[in-house]
């Protein structure tokens, strides 16, 4: 059977006392130099954001480049360009890649399994897995078409010990997503085809966040409305699991 709720509020207390811990290691400057979007354009300000699948939206949604890096966004925006908005995406895509590719091989079918879940869920998981490395492939490939610099994958430290607490970290970092994704996507407003495929591919990262939690045992709609993040707030949740050099 899945996790009891002491379990779960075990687990979710190491995850907050292993971010707190992370967050007096780690300064902003380490993060930001870590994640920087090359090419001196704005530092990629966090690690989670919205995501572009190269499996469920049209190709011709993705980009139409029409000057170095795309256009400005709007003047409010902390991004100097819509790539720079890309790039924001990407240094979560990177984060997720490595935590699904790394933290499914290194539990194993075996330790989703006895937690009491059917192997099905370790076949979901994988493919959520999938999702991530097709953001990555695609995010990449669009920055370059606008003439900026993808960011790199970096070095991460998740802090989970087994696999009950590495479902917990995937709902935070799922959570994390879906409400930076919210608060990226407005910066895309005057590019119909960069904002499409963003508000297309927000709700299959809601979809990952609403399995995760169901897993986690959870509510997968906790609130008629999904709250927004700062890329600050971001940065301030999920950048403790960026290893600074």
């Amino acid at each position: 059977m899945p996790i009891s709720s002491d379990k779960r509020s075990a687990y979710e207390a190491l995850l907050q006392k292993a971010v707190e811990s992370r967050l007096s290691e780690v300064t902003r400057r380490g993060l930001l130099r870590n994640a920087a979007v090359a090419g001196g354009g704005l530092a990629a300000m966090g690690t989670v954001g919205f995501a572009v699948a190269q499996d469920s939206t049209p190709e011709g949604n993705l980009a139409t480049p029409t000057d170095d890096e795309g256009a400005t966004p709007a003047a409010d925006s902390p991004f100097e360009t819509e790539a720079d908005v890309l790039n924001f995406a990407l240094t979560l895509e990177h984060l997720e890649t490595a935590f699904y590719r790394d933290g499914l091989a290194e539990i194993g079918e075996e330790g989703i399994t006895g937690l009491g879940f059917q192997t099905s869920v370790f076949e979901n998981l994988n493919e959520i897995a999938a999702h991530e490395a097709a953001h990555v492939e695609t995010l990449t490939a669009v920055i370059t078409d606008l003439g900026g610099e993808p960011v790199e994958e970096g070095t991460y430290d998740f802090g989970y010990t087994d696999a009950a607490s590495f479902l917990a970290v995937a709902q935070a970092l799922e959570d994390t997503g879906v409400g930076a994704y919210n608060g990226a996507a407005q910066y895309l407003i005057d590019n119909d085809d960069l904002l499409t495929a963003a508000l297309t591919i927000h709700g299959v990262e809601a979809r990952h966040a609403a399995y995760l939690a169901l897993l986690n045992e959870v509510s997968p709609f906790p609130d008629a409305v999904n709250p927004f993040l700062t890329p600050d707030e971001v940065l301030e949740i999920a950048g403790p699991f960026i290893v600074e050099d």
